[in-house]
Order: C-alpha cells, then structure tokens, then sequence
C-alpha cells in the first residue's frame, strides 16, 4: 500500500480494535505489500488488513478455526474477539494472536514435519477449495495480457507463457493424489513460537499434491519431507518459480522489491535444471 493508504489504513484499524474493545494506542506496520500485516499494542493483537474485495479473508478464517479445532499447527485467531472478518472506511481486517517469535532458525527435520502434520490435518477437512491449476491459469492470463504486465519484455513473456502452458501439462498427470493444501508455506509465512512452528496466511489454500507445497520451502525441508516425488517436486519447483514471476510482473503488484525479484526468477528459469527453491533464487 502507498503512504496515504497505509495512514488511512491505520486510522481503521485502530477504530475497529477499539469498537470491539481492545486497547488500541499504537499500530506498527510489521510488513506493507499488497496486504499490510501490524501490531496493535497494549492489546497485543496481529491484524490483517487489505483493500475490501481482494482478499479472501472470510475463507482464511473459516479454514483457520478447523485446522485450529484438529489440532494442526497453525496461528490462531484471537479470542477476545468474533472471528469474523470486519470492515471499515474501504478496509476489510482479520484479528489474531500476536506471537514472539524465536531468534533460532528452525531445522529443516522439524519443518518438514510441521509441514506434516499440517497437511495431515487438512486432509481431515471437507471445504470447497480451489485447485492450484486455478492459479495456473491467472499467471497465464497477467503474462498474455501486455497491458498487465507491462515490464515483461517479448522474449520474457513467451518464456512464462510456454514455461507455465508445459509444467501444467505435465504435474496434472503426476502421480500423487490431491488434498487441501496451504499454497505458499515458504519461510515467511512460518512462525518460531515457543508452541513450535506455526503456520500463517492460509487465504492461499488449494487442491493439488504436497508436492505443490514443498516447491514453496527450502532445498532441506522438501528433502526432510517424508514420502515426496522427488521428480514431480523438481517439475513443481519450475512451475511455481514462472508464476511467482508472473506476479512479480504485474503492475499493480506491491511486493517490496518486486521488480528485482521478477527479473532473479526469470534468470533462473533461463539457466535450466536443476530447479532452485524460491528462498535460494529470492536470498537477496
């Protein structure tokens, strides 16, 4: 969000927190991109905010109270409050527990095996979800649409477009079955609590196979992640890189540093096999 949405985003949040009686005295922005992600203090809550209709939050919050309910390692909702999503000034706002996180990086054994235990807890659950192929199809639609994706040069956008027409082919006639997925468990949506690793952000669950969700975390974990298709993995790998780069190409995209992003996946697309994980392509 630009400076003026941040501030007014703010003011809201602030007036929600309060209308729902938390103390609110101070909000700190812990990250700004297409969402803005804060602190709210005394009360210690962690708020989710984004523009009203571009964000799936209400689904996040339903997924996040039966994983919660199963037991499965995810960050919960705050509980002073409803858990719904609530609304003001043009802003929709998610609350939840605000948690310390640890200074020691997490091994690759004990994230694979959250992961693990995440994905057991989905398959326990029933919900209409989209499959990740859906994804697919809209960095197909920014990558064939110049006025979207205006950055992209000729020889650019025919490598995406062919790199994500060629990987669907091939990973929809993988051998793995399909289940609720998280979509993006990568490094920054984890949490080091002192309750172990918790998962955040689940608005991104999908239908797919696990090997859809390994492409998203380091070398180490996908390796640690027990039962993986090493070569369905790779394939992943390769399709998630193309259409993370096809967000980062989209001109309305608000990633920090997204241009420079773009152009360290693009280059690893171009240098071929073997495929790197996106915190390696994304270190800088």
């Amino acid at each position: 969000m630009d400076v003026a949405d941040v501030e007014r985003a703010l003011d809201a949040t602030r007036e929600v927190g309060s209308a729902v009686g938390l103390a609110v005295d101070e909000a700190t922005v812990i990250c700004n991109s297409n969402k803005l992600a804060l602190r709210l203090l005394p009360c210690d809550v962690f708020a989710r905010v984004a523009f009203a209709g571009q964000e799936a939050f209400a689904f996040e919050i339903e997924i996040a109270r039966r994983l919660s309910q199963n037991g499965s390692p995810v960050a919960s909702l705050d509980t002073r409050v409803d858990p719904r999503v609530y609304q003001r000034d043009g802003f929709v706002f998610t609350l939840w527990r605000y948690y310390e996180q640890s200074a020691i990086t997490p091994s690759a054994a004990a994230y694979a095996t959250a992961l693990e235990r995440l994905h057991v807890g989905m398959a326990q659950l029933d919900v209409v979800a989209p499959h990740f192929s859906d994804r697919v199809v809209e960095a197909q639609r920014l990558v064939e649409s110049p006025e979207r994706t205006p950055r992209l040069e000729d020889a650019d956008r025919e490598l995406l477009s062919w790199t994500l027409g060629s990987c669907d082919r091939r990973v929809r006639e993988g051998p793995s079955p399909d289940q609720l997925l998280h979509g993006e468990p990568h490094p920054g949506n984890v949490l080091a609590t002192a309750e172990g690793l918790l998962f955040t952000d689940l608005e991104t669950c999908c239908r797919g196979p696990v090997e859809f969700d390994l492409a998203h975390v380091p070398e180490a974990v996908g390796a640690s992640y027990v039962g993986a298709d090493g070569e369905l993995l790779q394939e992943y790998r390769r399709l998630v890189l193309a259409m993370v780069a096809a967000w980062r190409s989209d001109a309305a995209d608000q990633f920090p540093s997204g241009e420079r992003a773009g152009r360290a996946l693009l280059s690893a697309l171009r240098a071929g096999p073997p495929w790197p994980t996106l915190d390696a392509v994304l270190k800088d």
